[in-house]
């Protein structure tokens, strides 16, 4: 009989993957926790989260029996003309947590559908509003915001988006803010805030742009500049949404908050498919109208899903329980000592924390996601039973947070070895 990655070999297309010539995949048979294991009985250490979304690890008997009890009772319905209790209750208790004064959320089932929804609310605001000057859209250089066209569009122009730019509309890309630059940053927003739209940010951490990490104090000044000039403000916390940052949102770090949030990866704990847009009243007031061409015309079949709306709520109640902020504290301080130890290597460069996350880049060849560096150090860490995935030379740790300490060394002693191993041979 062909093994599972026989099979998987002529029938699957697998996400950012080039598959000529590509290593064969790793069959996983079963998630516990921070660990997975393939078919063989090898066990590795999930270091990022299966991309990011398992905060809880895998396996987690809570989300899972919570997910069980739901089926029994529905396991989907039509979110036009319906609702049921997951939905609503999962509303209530998001919006109270939410950085900002929101009180509608939309839902949707991934990160870049909730950056969808965010970009067409913003949009046809000022459209149902009779203000048909502002149509530019802002964005940071370096973002990423997803992969269907309008995410694509408010992203970075990259190896992601190439083949499609003839394709995508062209926002106003500006500098992540700093001391030096945020003088002239406002100065754009002064001279052109009434053509703009809204304004959309990845607050303090731009993850697949390469993990950049920015200053909250500089974020705050042009939020505000923004503010001034009536610009709708997007926060993206779809990576750094669920205490991915040290705080519930990177926005909790902001003393000007957003006036729609996306959300996804962590909101159900990484047990199921997943978005929320949540917008505040002022936004949605704009939709309401005798006029049915002010509706907001967006939807998905599996929209505010039954099973993932109570995945999302057993992920919150697992959030906030005081164990799990204990925890965030403590991959922080062993990042922290990480870090220091890190900083010994002339190979190794802009060591940064933030939260659970920790990166920085080895100087082997070119910096960029293309850069080969990324593969051979994922096939290194797996033959050590640990899973990194870098973006191209950035190398990233995003733990779930119930990841031992003894799970985290052996995470650094990997990078440790393979780091003295690239240097030796310099």
């Amino acid at each position: 009989m062909n093994s599972l990655t026989d099979r998987d070999h002529q029938v699957i297309w697998h996400p950012y993957t080039q598959h000529k010539n590509k290593l064969p995949p790793i069959p996983v048979v079963k998630g516990q926790d921070a660990l997975l294991w393939d078919d063989q009985g090898n066990a590795y250490i999930d270091a990022i989260s299966s991309w990011w979304v398992s905060i809880h690890g895998h396996g987690n008997p809570y989300i899972a029996q919570k997910i069980y009890e739901q089926a029994l009772k529905l396991e989907h319905v039509i979110f036009t003309g319906f609702t049921h209790e997951p939905a609503v209750l999962l509303a209530e208790r998001l919006l109270p947590l939410l950085p900002g004064a929101f009180s509608r959320v939309f839902y949707s089932d991934n990160g870049s559908t909730a950056v969808e929804v965010a970009i067409k609310m913003a949009v046809q605001y000022w459209k149902n509003d009779g203000h048909t000057s502002r149509k530019k859209i802002l964005a940071f250089h370096n973002s990423y915001h997803g992969d269907t066209f309008g995410s694509m569009s408010v992203s970075e122009r990259s190896v992601f988006t190439a083949a499609f730019q003839d394709y995508l509309f062209e926002p106003l890309f500006i500098e992540t803010p700093n001391a030096e630059n945020i003088g002239h940053l406002q100065d754009i927003l002064r001279r052109q805030g009434q053509e703009i739209a809204c304004f959309i940010y990845e607050p303090l951490l731009q993850g697949a742009g390469g993990m950049c990490m920015y200053e909250a104090a500089a974020l705050d000044q042009l939020l505000e500049a923004a503010k001034e000039q009536g610009i709708l403000c997007i926060a993206d916390e779809v990576m750094t949404g669920f205490g991915r940052t040290g705080k519930l949102f990177a926005g909790d770090y902001l003393q000007h908050k957003a006036d729609i949030i996306c959300l996804s990866k962590g909101l159900t704990g990484g047990t199921m498919a997943m978005g929320a847009t949540a917008a505040t009243e002022k936004i949605f007031n704009a939709f309401l109208s005798d006029d049915r061409r002010k509706t907001l015309f967006h939807g998905h079949s599996f929209t505010a899903n039954p099973l993932a709306c109570t995945a999302a709520l057993a992920s919150l109640d697992l959030l906030l329980e005081k164990d799990c902020d204990r925890r965030l504290r403590r991959i922080n301080e062993q990042h922290s000592a990480f870090a220091t130890q890190l900083k010994q290597y002339p190979i190794v460069r802009n060591v940064r924390i933030l939260g659970t996350v920790i990166a920085f880049e080895i100087n082997v060849g070119d910096d960029g996601y293309i850069n080969p560096a990324g593969l051979d150090l994922t096939q290194r860490a797996l033959e050590k039973g640990v899973y990194l995935r870098p973006l191209g030379n950035t190398v990233y740790i995003m733990p779930p947070y119930c990841i031992t300490e003894k799970e985290m060394d052996q995470v650094y002693t990997f990078l440790v070895q393979y780091i003295e191993g690239n240097t030796a041979a310099r």
